[in-house]
């Protein structure tokens, strides 16, 4: 790590041309004491992760660097393409299709600008430092050669398959990509046939460059790790394995990072310990381990399965706060008065016996007062004390202008052979919210810690939205004939509360939300703390999931190193270098992760919804565009009525309000309609739905 800080330095000089690079890496070895091995190691790095770039020969730049920048390319179906610059105000980049370098949607590539303006302007692709390995798709043969035609509508051309494999027209297949003159592919996997909707389930997974299999080192080095805590490793923690401490997760969850307990203080506050596994412990800088969690980023939660960001050993093992098993934690130790106001906290390495694996059902049984299973009732003292800090904590969070979005999530059921058989809205009660508010209150107050004291570390940031994209909202909110504040000079999560008090207990409340929401800027991860928008919070932090996001164990390294005293002098600076470089990987995975989510899921609701053609449902018009109008149900299910479909002549799209007008009959997001189900395809994971009539 130290050597890739040096290298960037270097060569952030302006470049720098040398004659071979064995005369680099010789001169950064020998100038600051790195031993050869290391510099050609991340200087190798840095090239496969696009952070330096070979201008011509000899010639090395730090990316990004003058014209050229790092970014997706986002393929098209007529050939073009564009850059996304993550992280970043600028506008896509134009890629013309003679200027792609065969990129690939997907492909991670450096960009030369050609010219530069407020739109974003056109480049040219210069290396495509991280391309895209998989390929799937359905099988077609074309004369007497066989080909993929790819899922994604983003890849313009069908791949010729090198034969090999035992395939037929019509099944789904995932090919290995060889990149030359013409694009080729291998088939790694036969996935089923093209209709199968669990091969269109893998094949979207396969499509997002995902996959089940650790790498052999990570799976060794994995089946080393003890199973039970030593002696050796308690020593110096703090124990804490008598006090009353659990878990409380979903019924099916298997990987148990965190845990909580409380006390009643001397002076009627509370004393709330948030424990978190301790996986830094196991996972360490640079081990094959490390390397899995680093290049997968999160673990992706699919209907049916789990792709998990560490192995089993890990994750549903020794890091997993199973019950009634010692294991190693970090605990966030915060004391509050009786208003719930912070008084001091503490973070200490430590270990920990889960006297309780419960679950949010029978939580919240107990803190409706009535009657859950006998594990659950023995806690109830602590749960009933729990939730009153909890709803002090919210009420604290919403007087600072905390937003909670009341968005509905899709839960499905499955039948034992692992058929979906329905699916409807995800419960969000007191139970869940006691534990968000507690994961909260730890991540705020560790992250608070260490950007005072200065020490590098990777924050949760949600920066605060774009002034035109407020002002877009108010357009809208005018006209639903909705009175709103004027626009303040800086947009302030109290003001975006007050937008959505305005539709508070009103039909079209949900719909508000969600075009208040869409005005956000995302959340990401960086090394520098930029605050919280949406929870209306200076200083935020993910701390409480290591088994599952990489930015976690990240500073759960960080953390153990400062009490341990080792951050000084050089570490500083390659910590620096580490956060800015985790940050923004986890950012681009989780990004990659929720899309892959999202698509698996529309997939089943798909599924689902075939059987129901030409039922009529109610729902709420989502959003409008100048093709048609979304039209979401209930259930959380989302289709268009295309613009021919609708029963009027000619329509105007008035974007910022919202709106397609017709002559006789307007449309605008938040109405109510009848729709009558048209199709469902799982191939496209498309439904589209016809006009009936307005609900009444």
């Amino acid at each position: 790590m130290q050597a890739k800080q040096k290298i960037l330095e270097f060569l952030s000089k302006d470049g720098l041309a040398v004659k071979g690079l064995d005369n680099l890496f010789c001169f950064i070895s020998n100038t600051y004491n790195i031993s050869l091995d290391e510099v050609k190691n991340d200087f190798n790095k840095l090239l496969k992760e696009g952070y330096i770039f070979e201008e011509r020969k000899g010639r090395f730049i730090t990316i990004p660097s003058k014209n050229y920048l790092k970014g997706t390319y986002i393929g098209n179906a007529k050939g073009f393409g564009f850059c996304k610059i993550e992280n970043s105000e600028k506008e896509d980049i134009f890629i013309p299709a003679n200027m792609s370098k065969n990129a690939v949607d997907g492909d991670g590539i450096i960009v030369k600008l050609l010219s530069d303006n407020i739109e974003g302007g056109e480049g040219e692709v210069v290396s495509i430092y991280k391309p895209i390995k998989l390929v799937a798709g359905v099988v077609q043969k074309i004369g007497g050669n066989y080909f993929i035609d790819p899922d994604n509508n983003r890849i313009p051309f069908k791949i010729k398959i090198i034969k090999g494999t035992k395939i037929e027209e019509n099944d789904r297949v995932v090919g290995n990509i060889i990149r030359g003159k013409v694009m080729q592919a291998t088939i790694s996997e036969v996935l089923g046939k093209s209709d199968d909707v669990k091969a269109c389930e893998l094949a979207i997974i396969r499509d997002h460059q995902l996959y089940e299999v650790f790498s052999d080192d990570a799976l060794r080095e994995a089946k080393t790790i003890p199973q039970n805590v030593t002696e050796k490793q308690k020593k110096g923690r703090l124990d804490l394995t008598n006090k009353v401490i659990f878990t409380i997760d979903g019924e099916d969850a298997k990987d148990l990072d965190d845990a909580v307990s409380i006390e009643v203080t001397e002076d009627g506050g509370y004393l709330l310990g948030v424990h978190i596994a301790d996986v830094g412990e196991y996972v360490k800088y640079d081990s094959p381990l490390d390397e899995e969690a680093y290049n997968r980023g999160t673990s992706v939660y699919f209907p049916t399965s789990v792709l998990p960001m560490l192995p089993k050993e890990l994750s549903n093992g020794i890091c997993s706060l199973n019950e009634n098993v010692e294991r190693l934690t970090l605990s966030c130790i915060i004391k509050l008065d009786k208003e719930g106001n912070i008084k001091s906290h503490e973070i200490k390495e430590s270990v920990i016996k889960s006297v309780a694996r419960l679950n949010y059902t029978n939580v919240y049984k107990v803190l409706c007062g009535q009657k859950a299973d006998k594990k659950t009732q023995r806690v109830a003292n602590e749960l009933i004390l729990m939730n009153k800090l909890s709803l002090l904590l919210e009420a604290k969070e919403k007087e600072n202008g905390s937003l909670d979005f009341e968005i509905g999530e899709v839960q499905f059921v499955f039948d034992e052979n692992g058929m979906a058989i329905g699916f409807e809205k995800r419960e969000r009660n007191d139970a869940h919210k006691l534990i968000e508010n507690f994961m909260i209150l730890a991540n705020k107050v560790v992250a608070k810690e260490f950007c005072d004291k200065d020490i590098p570390f990777l924050y949760r940031v949600h920066e605060s939205p774009r002034k035109e994209k407020v002002i877009n909202v108010l357009e809208y909110l005018k006209g639903l004939n909705i009175k709103t504040p004027s626009l303040p000079a800086i947009i302030t999560p109290a003001y975006y509360q007050e937008l959505i008090k305005l539709c508070e207990n009103k039909p079209i409340t949900q719909t508000v939300n969600k075009v208040i929401l869409r005005s956000m800027q995302k959340a990401r991860y960086t090394n520098q703390c930029l605050g919280h928008f949406g929870l209306a919070l200076k200083y935020y932090c993910h701390f409480t999931s290591p088994i599952r996001r990489y930015p976690d164990l990240t500073i759960h390294r960080i953390i153990k190193e400062s009490l341990h005293k080792k951050i000084e002098g050089q570490r500083i600076s390659e910590l620096e270098t580490f956060t800015f470089e985790a940050g923004e990987q986890s950012s681009l995975t989780e990004k990659n992760a929720e899309k892959c989510e999202r698509e698996v899921d529309d997939l089943w609701k798909a599924y689902l919804m075939r059987d129901r053609v030409g039922e009529e449902f109610e729902g709420v018009i989502s959003s409008v565009t100048n093709f048609g109008i979304f039209v979401e149900l209930e259930n959380t299910v989302e289709g268009l009525i295309k613009i021919e479909d609708l029963p009027d002549d000619g329509f105007l799209l008035f974007e910022k309000q919202l709106k397609l007008k017709g002559q006789k009959m307007t449309f605008s997001v938040g109405d109510k309609l009848i729709v009558k189900l048209l199709a469902a395809n799982i191939y496209t994971r498309k439904i589209d739905f016809g006009f009936v009539s307005f609900a009444k």
